[in-house]
């Protein structure tokens, strides 16, 4: 049941400015995330999907995430399209007896105007993103997740222990859903780099492992957007959260703040190295304009139109 607030928002948004602004782009927009994705261990590992869709899209191995730079924060950045200091998820646990995210996020104006939503996730926090009515499917495989002790800073002091699913698994249960459904707006989450890395280190041989593991997950979905016919109609967005150095990110280094940002799919240039400046919050900012929707709020992200035809 949605409450009289969320009732509130989600009217406020269909009658103002979440509509739609202009003919969508493509009609089907696929967010993935590489928790953890450091463009420098990911050139490092074995990663022949992620590196063919680069090739034949456009690609910049320089975008840049929050500060500081950590995982719910800056998922909330990328998926809202604002900075921490407007949308307010300082924290990076799964807290229950804190507020869901209080502006608008990519899904609220997506939904507003129609399209179907969908999130598969590795990490159960994301839950802090769910606005009553606005997401379709949301999955956290809580029964094939596994403990992951670790410290955001890499430290000994801060550590704490968070149920992960792995890659393959989230990546299996969005192919379905994909094929099934075929979403209007769709965000995949990865998380073995981050949670291997924050065990063994930044570019160790585990995480490139890890990374190799991503690619294969990423392969899983790429079939499933052919299977399904979406191929031809849809723009996938590649990005992460942070990077990395040591055993953790939250230190305010290139290491840490350097994140990939690819674009793949319909209308995308192909074999296209973005030059401009890109940032996390481009990323909601660009799904938004692909599907044709103006922001239901101001965004400090804009659209990365350098990468389209």
């Amino acid at each position: 049941m949605i409450s009289f607030f969320w009732r509130l928002v989600l009217l406020l948004v269909l009658g103002g400015s979440a509509v739609m602004a202009a003919p969508g782009r493509t009609e089907h927009v696929i967010i993935i995330s590489i928790d953890g994705g450091s463009p420098a261990d990911i050139k490092k590992s074995q990663m022949p999907v992620l590196t063919q869709l680069a090739r034949e899209g456009a690609v910049t191995w320089m975008a840049q995430t929050i500060r500081p730079s950590i995982t719910l924060p800056a998922h909330t950045s990328m998926l809202t399209g604002v900075q921490m200091a407007k949308h307010g998820i300082t924290w990076n646990d799964w807290v229950p007896t804190n507020p869901v995210v209080s502006v608008p996020t990519v899904f609220t104006a997506a939904k507003a105007a129609g399209y179907s939503t969908a999130m598969f996730v590795a990490k159960e926090k994301f839950r802090q993103l769910l606005q009553p009515g606005t997401v379709d499917e949301f999955s956290f495989k809580r029964a094939a997740s596994r403990g992951v002790v670790k410290s955001d800073s890499g430290g000994k002091k801060d550590k704490k222990k968070e149920a992960s699913v792995t890659a393959i698994t989230v990546a299996t249960s969005a192919a379905e859903y994909i094929v099934r459904h075929k979403p209007g707006l769709c965000f995949i989450h990865f998380a073995d780099p981050d949670s291997v890395g924050h065990k063994h280190g930044w570019s160790s041989p585990e995480q490139l492992k890890a990374f190799a593991e991503v690619d294969a997950a990423l392969g899983v979905v790429r079939q499933a957007l052919k299977q399904s016919g979406l191929a031809t109609n849809s723009v996938v967005l590649i990005t992460a959260d942070h990077g990395g150095k040591g055993k953790g990110h939250t230190e305010n280094i290139p290491e840490n703040m350097t994140i990939p940002w690819i674009a793949w799919g319909q209308g995308v240039k192909p074999d296209f190295q973005i030059t401009a400046p890109v940032n996390t919050c481009d990323t909601a900012a660009t799904a938004l304009w692909l599907l044709g929707l103006k922001p239901a709020a101001p965004l400090d992200g804009a659209p990365v139109t350098s990468a389209f035809e």
